[in-house]
């Protein structure tokens, strides 16, 4: 079986363009530039319960930060300030009562000139919340999921460039991820084009060997907010971390493989290409990492408080 990664959702007010509108009225035209052509900028964002009862967002000023740098690779200027969108993230979350769920502030451009030149099309920004749960499902969350290596490779660094989260580039995780569910996993592993391994369809990836966890260096992956949380805990708890690039067969014989991003939060695997991963189930270090990652996002954490914008 596998894992659930897609959810309807619905709620009751949008953020575009400035102003907060009822969920259905929060339409755009058909010719919308981005609708025929991909040239858009989004960001996952996820806002959790905290242990104190309070609502606190994840990383909000990192996740915006990288949403203006990704609009500014793609020559597109944002019509707010970023001040503006984080305040726009934490009232669109209060208009729809939501103490939980998932973010996703979009930048796009509007209709108008048609052709790959989109001109003076406006650039507009939405902003929706919904609740959302474990994105790989709660079975997968303690057990680890099932993983294939995708016969689609990642961008090329200078075929599209990786470092911003553009909306028409996702077309390549979204083939690599069908691919992976129509063979019976949860999940696809692509790798680049020189054959290292880069990032799954929408999360970047660690491995652990003999107590040392290792992930894909940034030239060639998306600098995952998650992946840098992470990374710093890791160091944190005295792991030894190595930016370096990983082989396809060293996933084979890792003791532990998981993987991290907003939606998956730190997610194991416990397969892949049909090869057990270690002991077959969630390891000791992705444990420990996984406990220290929800201290942090419900706020158990104080050290790292500076991590969390509470409503």
């Amino acid at each position: 079986m596998t894992a659930k990664s897609t959810t309807q959702v619905q709620g009751e007010k949008i953020w575009m363009d400035g102003r907060l509108v009822p969920w259905d009225d929060a339409t755009v035209h058909v010719l919308t530039h981005t609708l025929h052509y991909g040239l858009g900028v989004f960001e996952g964002i996820r806002c959790y319960r905290s242990a104190d009862g309070r609502s606190a967002i994840f990383r909000l000023t990192e996740h915006v930060r990288r949403l203006f740098e990704s609009a500014h690779i793609n020559l597109m200027r944002v019509p707010f300030e970023p001040e503006r969108i984080e305040a726009a993230i934490c009232e669109t979350l209060r208009a729809n009562q939501l103490a939980e769920g998932y973010i996703r502030p979009l930048v796009f451009i509007g209709h108008g000139a048609m052709g790959l030149n989109p001109g003076d099309n406006p650039v507009r920004v939405a902003i929706a919340v919904w609740p959302w749960g474990k994105y790989l499902g709660d079975d997968g969350m303690e057990r680890g999921i099932r993983a294939k290596v995708s016969t689609f490779a990642r961008h090329h660094v200078n075929a599209k460039m990786t470092k911003g989260k553009t909306c028409g580039d996702y077309v390549n995780s979204i083939l690599a991820k069908r691919e992976a569910l129509l063979d019976g996993y949860d999940e696809a592993i692509l790798l680049d084009t020189q054959g290292l391994v880069a990032e799954a369809s929408g999360e970047n990836l660690f491995t652990v060997r003999d107590g040392v966890l290792r992930t894909p260096p940034l030239p060639g992956v998306l600098g995952g907010i998650t992946r840098d949380a992470v990374i710093e805990l890791a160091r944190d708890k005295g792991i030894r971390v190595v930016e370096a690039a990983i082989t396809r067969d060293e996933l084979y014989i890792a003791d532990e493989v998981f993987l991290t991003g907003t939606a998956a939060e730190v997610t194991p695997i416990r397969e892949v290409d049909r090869r057990q991963i270690g002991a077959g189930s969630r390891g000791p270090i992705t444990k420990a990492l996984q406990s220290a990652f929800f201290d942090v996002v419900t706020g158990r954490d104080r050290k790292r408080e500076r991590w969390l914008t509470y409503l």
